[in-house]
């Protein structure tokens, strides 16, 4: 027997973007539903590796209403965040229904919109709202480019989805292929163990030399606001904000660790080549390329246009005005998710006070 529940508004993902939409929804008394696929509170933080300690988390920031704890540096990001966010959830008052994952959203004839999914037990959970907010993140969707003669390396290909830590790479030749933060923190942590290894990007990485400040941060959201309200597929706000040059990542360039190699045009079974006939034979591809947003259970309802991307306006979907995306483009990331969450209720709240409710009955 499917469970049926009915809510003006569901929200689906309680990561920081979730957490903060719930939170002003709550404050404006709105009838909301908050489900999570995750075992327990955190969002992609519980999946992140044991290596990565605070020390090493870029920027943490504050959830609505609260501040992030003083952890200590070398606390694990996999605890201590998930920590944070349950505490923040019992103290906020926040009910987050968990694990249950939504698989499909559909639009009913009355215009309220269906969600249905699987909780822990494998029963079939049932949500009609009126509002959908979706906050499912990009942890679910890790990106894995094509490179000719990928299907023929011989050795073992990992993406960061699936780093637990310097063990698995242990004494292997490795190719770091990425050009992000998570790319340079695991070349310089796996450099240690690795028998050899070259860090590859598509593009020369832009190091930041001053302060990564607010409005830094508010400029670099910007711009992916822009892709976004064109239709056009989000870039994350870290790639437009360029690498941290820190004390520890300027040794490691010093080093040699960080020595930049351009993006190799090939894959064959022993390694990877490059258009001027050098090499590298490999051991592992570790594919340090990012994530996409996580929205396939979103399909039916038809919302990406001809640019392949959503067209949005704030955080409302211009094709669909009852779906809002939180932790999307501008959103996807610490620094753009409260202010999302924020504007998010406040959208929401301004829709349901002009729209007339739908009835009761499914």
């Amino acid at each position: 027997m499917t469970d049926v529940l009915v809510t003006d508004v569901l929200v689906i993902g309680a990561g920081q973007a979730g957490l903060s939409t719930a939170h002003h929804l709550y404050r404006s008394g709105i009838d909301t539903i908050v489900v999570d696929a995750g075992e327990g509170p955190g969002g992609a933080w519980r999946h992140r590796w044991d290596t990565l300690t605070m020390a090493g988390v870029n920027g943490i920031r504050e959830l609505p209403g609260t501040t992030p704890p003083q952890a200590d540096p070398r606390e694990p990001a996999n605890r201590a965040i998930p920590a944070w966010f349950e505490h923040y959830e019992s103290d906020q008052g926040i009910d987050v229904r968990r694990p249950v994952r939504i698989g499909r959203v559909e639009s009913l004839d009355d215009g309220r919109l269906r969600s249905t999914g699987s909780a822990a037990d494998g029963r079939e959970v049932e949500y009609v709202s009126r509002i959908l907010v979706n906050a499912t993140g990009t942890w679910d969707a890790p990106f894995w480019p094509y490179y000719p003669g990928r299907e023929s390396f011989a050795g073992r290909q990992l993406h960061t989805h699936d780093y637990r830590g310097p063990a698995d790479v242990r004494g292997a030749r490795v190719v770091v292929i990425g050009g992000g933060i998570s790319a340079v923190q695991l070349a310089m942590e796996i450099a240690p163990v690795v028998a050899a290894q070259r860090w590859v990007t598509r593009r020369p990485p832009v190091w930041l030399e001053r302060k990564f400040t607010q409005e830094a941060g508010r400029a670099a959201v910007a711009m992916v606001e822009e892709r976004v309200r064109r239709g056009l597929p989000p870039r994350s706000v870290v790639s437009v904000t360029g690498l941290p040059l820190t004390a520890a990542t300027r040794t490691a360039r010093e080093s040699g660790v960080l020595q930049r190699f351009p993006m190799f045009t090939s894959i064959d079974a022993d390694g990877v080549q490059w258009a001027d006939g050098s090499r590298f034979d490999a051991d592992m591809l570790f594919w340090n390329t990012g994530f996409r947003a996580s929205l396939d259970h979103l399909a039916p309802l038809h919302l990406r246009g001809a640019g392949g991307g959503i067209a949005m306006d704030g955080t409302r979907v211009v094709a669909d005005p009852r779906i809002h995306l939180v932790g999307y483009g501008p959103s996807a990331s610490t620094i753009g998710a409260n202010r999302a969450g924020r504007a998010a209720a406040r959208e929401i709240t301004a829709f349901l006070a002009t729209e007339p409710a739908a009835p009761q009955a499914i």
